[in-house]
């Protein structure tokens, strides 16, 4: 099943996407028959209590960026009001000189979750989803913190819809997309902590809750993006997470109006 989150008539719910028709996942706002997906806003897929994001889970990142290989996974919170949906945009901060791409697997949480055993952890996941965990590279190698290279509103586009019948999320091919071009292209298979471990260790050090995010790595190949630029997020048999780029007042370009 895809999963969008929608409005509708001063409503905001999950609905089942079928093919241009959007069904109401919770009955008790009374919209029980299929409404067209043009009569609805979409809406960024999650509103979650907190993103949590996995570093260096593909070696071959890990070398691009000079990093050594970590003996168990590394993880930092990325803020929720850093997330957007399909087609907003990319905004660049001032401050930055080189904002990346990082193309991504997200994992959904659907239920509370504490330290989980390993049976356990299919059942704590609602779904999966796209992402780019965009980041201010310059920001990143000057600061020692993750808080500011990570986490300018925009910096975590996700979506368009969680797909809640991923049958081995470890066979998945990731790509990024720039302009056209593929930038990066991975697969599930070269992670050095497969998504269900990533679940079941976060799980032992805080509670999970439904809606959390966790993203799973990204592949090598990451880098900059500009104003004007598109950038695609594909995973393999789910979805197309596409935003643009623009500068920090909204402009794909210098002379262009600033977006209202």
């Amino acid at each position: 099943m895809r999963v969008l989150r929608v409005r509708y008539k001063n409503s905001a719910f999950y609905a089942a996407l079928r093919e241009d028709t959007v069904l109401c996942l919770n009955p008790q706002l009374g919209f029980v028959d299929p409404i067209p997906l043009e009569d609805v806003a979409v809406l960024p897929v999650v509103t979650p209590s907190k993103v949590v994001c996995v570093g260096l889970n593909y070696k071959a990142h890990a070398a691009e960026l000079g990093m050594p290989i970590p003996d168990e996974p590394v993880y930092f919170l990325k803020p929720p009001s850093a997330v957007i949906g399909s087609g907003q945009p990319i905004l660049l901060p001032e401050v930055s000189q080189r904002v990346d791409y990082e193309a991504e697997l997200a994992i959904v949480i659907g239920k509370e979750s504490r330290k989980l055993r390993p049976d356990q952890v299919p059942d704590s996941i609602f779904g999966f989803t796209c992402a780019n965990d965009v980041t201010a590279r310059d920001l990143q190698k000057k600061d020692a913190m993750f808080g500011r290279c990570k986490g300018f509103d925009t910096f975590l586009p996700i979506g368009p819809w969680i797909e809640t019948e991923v049958k081995n999320p470890d066979d998945l091919t990731i790509r990024c997309i720039k302009n056209g071009q593929v930038m990066q292209e991975g697969h599930t298979s070269d992670m050095l902590f497969s998504p269900y471990s990533l679940v079941m260790h976060i799980s032992h050090v805080m509670t999970l809750l439904p809606g959390d995010v966790i993203l799973t790595g990204t592949p090598p190949g990451v880098g900059p993006m500009h104003p004007g630029d598109e950038v695609r997020v594909e995973v393999e048999n789910m979805a197309l997470l596409i935003n643009p780029v623009r500068d920090s007042l909204g402009r794909a370009g210098e002379d262009e109006v600033p977006v209202q």
